[in-house]
């Protein structure tokens, strides 16, 4: 039995939580094409017969303006320097340049345990591929792997790469658990990847999300914002945004579930550390 950890890191909206669902087979980490909707570690769990490989999917790294972009940071660097990690996985998009901030992302990381990810190959062109494996490859990685995670080309062959590093050890979860993420906050989690899609501009940044009562089938999520202003625009007019929101979230739950969604002020929460932690980021 072989088992360990393999961290997901990379800039905003490379794709690591799309990766992350299309490895373990299930959608475990929310999705949008908005910078930071990855906000805490999600872990994901790939099951095999003589094998179990945890992966950790992290926030997008980037240039914090908010106290909220600084503990974003500071989330995914702890993961990817983590000692106890097998493996970092550096995704990069290839349909953008290779630049600075992708080798700050690597930065100090072990070229023995750092596997280069060049994801988003079926939105490139052959050359750009070729260019940002060429380009990555000051970053010294002891692999290299261009993937699709959207259609799931070359998924296969990086999941064969990273099982055969994995050393001797014990299952670290059931069998048949593919994440560790509480079933609440997954809810919660599912809420804001629906405002996410639905707002523009910079509303989506400010929204925090959190279960604040758990009654099955009844659960009430809270929606945060930091201004007055911005609960119509969460709401929509007649509450059509917010019904919608709902819908989605429900049609992704068990049968029977409903959803009670409430929309509060919590003025400048993503400047404020000790909001912050209350959230869980």
């Amino acid at each position: 039995m072989r088992s360990g950890f393999a961290t997901l890191t990379g800039r905003p909206n490379v794709g690591k939580s799309t990766l992350l669902n299309t490895v373990v087979g299930r959608k475990v980490s929310i999705v949008s094409d908005k910078p930071q909707t990855t906000r805490t570690q999600v872990r994901g769990v790939l099951n095999r017969e003589d094998a179990q490989l945890v992966f950790v999917d992290t926030p997008g790294v980037h240039k914090p303006v908010t106290a909220l972009g600084e503990r974003l940071n500071a989330t995914a660097h702890e993961a990817s320097k983590d000692l106890d990690m097998d493996v970092v996985c550096v995704v990069l998009d290839a349909t953008q340049p290779f630049g600075r901030g992708d080798q700050f992302v690597a930065a100090g990381l072990p070229p023995d345990r750092l596997v280069v990810v060049v994801n988003k190959i079926d939105r490139a062109s052959r050359a750009q591929v070729l260019g940002q494996l060429t380009a990555a490859s000051v970053l010294e990685a002891s692999a290299y792997f261009p993937v699709s995670a959207r259609t799931g080309a070359g998924v296969p062959e990086l999941i064969d790469e990273l099982l055969d590093r994995l050393p001797e050890g014990p299952r670290y979860f059931p069998e048949d658990v593919v994440t560790d993420v509480p079933e609440a906050f997954w809810v919660a989690e599912l809420v804001r990847e629906q405002l996410l899609a639905a707002t523009r501009q910079e509303l989506p940044y400010s929204i925090a999300t959190r279960v604040t009562e758990w009654d099955w089938p009844h659960i009430k999520v809270e929606v945060l914002v930091e201004r007055e202003s911005q609960k119509g625009m969460v709401i929509g007019r007649g509450g059509a945004l917010l019904k919608a929101v709902g819908t989605s979230v429900r049609a992704q739950l068990p049968a029977g579930a409903f959803i009670e969604l409430v929309v509060k002020v919590d003025k400048d929460w993503q400047r404020r550390p000790d909001r912050i932690s209350r959230l869980g980021y």
